[in-house]
């Protein structure tokens, strides 16, 4: 995974790093508002050994190192913190004392330091006072060998003093600290979730899913539920502008070989495969194409409830033979947009789109319309949508961000292609457009709102529309259906 893909990762989920950062101050501030203060009382030693000559002053001084080191470990023993306590009492036991007790030296010196650290302040200072007395005393003890005369000599020449003012806790640097882990932990749990995280968050995951082009990706739009078509207001949408963008890019997949029967299916229900097969055909209808919107979705129809038609007889009572397909086609609107409703619910869908009377069908509106758009059902679901795309000249799968998963993105795509199916491309609906881009497309559509639409603004009058088609009588839906087996 590389750099850019991990940064994506962390700006997608930032909320994870302010909530992390957040709490890791908050046990910071909670840790150092609970701890208590610590003191430190120091002192230091000067350890020297008589000597008569430069010679032995060298000698000397190579000596006392090593012993220094010694002396540091002396500091902290048992012995030492035994006769501590027994001249001073102070409360604690040798074992406490020993533990408060840690001793530093300096590199080619014969410095050596002892700090204590208390939460007494006035302890801290007791002790140390007591440990450089008795500290001497021992090493005297120690190093004067039986005939008296004594080779090394301690002194102390600095403290013991007490620090005025607590040692710990800091909270400048607590919180600093903690702010800084909390940084690191909420960046490497970011990281974690996008890498975790399966959904399709991204046209390029959706690229790598299908192993096809993107033709569009939709904008997602609040009102979108309540106004699902691109008339009207919404005509001069970003949305609206994305459709028409897959309507040319789906003009021009293949120069040499279009697509006249186009079958528009999802992975899933509810990513927004009906509502773009419904806008797709708007937008090709009035680009001045002859559109014929079909609902093969038998199980769970939603074209006439978009479009205000009712759907009473449709494609089921055509392909059981009970009416004529021109008997049963809906105009919409005032373009060149003709629909065929799912008509009744049969018991055996899956047979019925894979039968030879849909094949007989689909040949014949293959010839009466320029275009023909078919709503199928989702393909991980059943399996109705593969028996359409079959029978078509191509599919588009239409998946919706940060809904559908990669893995069922890429099942839908492997059932088209093990069945041979033309995936035409796919669109990435609901998607979220950057700033940039829909601020240069507001500025284009201020120009654009002054048209007056030419289609109806709702189900409403889309509904007296089709009405008003069918007071007209059959004879204008015969004269754009001709060529329709009657």
């Amino acid at each position: 995974m590389d750099l850019l893909r991990q940064l994506r990762h962390v700006r997608r989920h930032w909320w994870v790093v302010l909530v992390t950062v957040m709490v890791a101050l908050g046990v910071s501030a909670l840790l150092t508002v609970r701890a208590q203060p610590r003191y430190v009382a120091s002192v230091t030693f000067f350890v020297t050994t008589p000597n008569q000559g430069v010679s032995e002053a060298y000698q000397g001084g190579l000596f006392l190192q090593q012993r220094v080191k010694s002396y540091a470990d002396l500091l902290s023993s048992d012995r030492l913190a035994q006769s501590v306590v027994a001249e001073t009492p102070v409360g604690l036991t040798a074992d406490e004392v020993q533990r408060r007790v840690s001793t530093s030296t300096e590199a080619g010196t014969v410095l050596l330091r002892a700090s204590v650290t208390d939460t007494d302040q006035t302890r801290a200072l007791r002790i140390t006072e007591t440990l450089a007395a008795r500290f001497v005393d021992l090493v005297q003890k120690v190093e004067t060998p039986p005939d008296g005369k004594t080779p090394i000599k301690i002194e102390v020449v600095s403290g013991p003093r007490v620090s005025a003012s607590p040692v710990s806790p800091q909270p400048v640097r607590n919180l600093v600290l903690g702010g800084l882990l909390g940084l690191l932990l909420g960046v490497g749990l970011a990281i974690l979730r996008g890498v975790a995280d399966i959904r399709l968050r991204d046209s390029a995951g959706l690229q790598r899913a299908t192993g096809s082009p993107l033709l569009g990706e939709i904008p997602f739009e609040s009102n979108a539920r309540t106004a699902p078509l691109i008339v009207g207001e919404a005509a001069t949408s970003a949305r609206a502008e994305a459709v028409r963008k897959l309507r040319t890019n789906l003009r021009f997949v293949d120069v040499h070989e279009p697509a006249r029967v186009i079958a528009v299916t999802s992975a899933l229900q509810g990513e927004g495969k009906t509502t773009l097969s419904c806008n797709l055909a708007i937008a090709l209808a009035e680009a001045g194409w002859r559109v014929l919107l079909v609902d093969a979705d038998l199980r769970r129809p939603k074209v006439d409830d978009y479009l205000g038609l009712d759907a009473g007889v449709g494609l089921t009572d055509v392909l059981v033979g009970d009416v004529q397909v021109g008997d049963v086609v809906q105009r919409w609107g005032d373009k060149s947009l003709l629909v065929l409703p799912s008509g009744s619910a049969p018991p055996n869908p899956s047979e019925l789109l894979g039968s030879k009377a849909m094949a007989d069908l689909l040949l014949a509106l293959r010839e009466s319309a320029d275009i023909v758009i078919i709503d199928t059902a989702p393909l991980l679901a059943v399996t109705d949508g593969v028996v359409v795309a079959v029978q078509a000249d191509g599919a588009l799968l239409v998946s919706q961000q940060g809904r559908t998963s990669r893995t069922q993105v890429a099942a839908a795509a492997r059932s088209l292609h093990s069945v041979s199916v033309r995936l035409l491309g796919c669109v990435l609906n609901m998607a979220k457009v950057p700033k940039a881009e829909a601020y240069q497309y507001e500025a284009y559509r201020v120009v654009a709102s002054t048209a007056t639409p030419s289609v109806p603004t709702d189900r409403a009058t889309s509904a007296r529309h089709s009405e008003d088609a069918g007071v007209n009588g059959v004879s204008d839906r015969t004269q754009e259906l001709t060529r329709l087996p009657r």
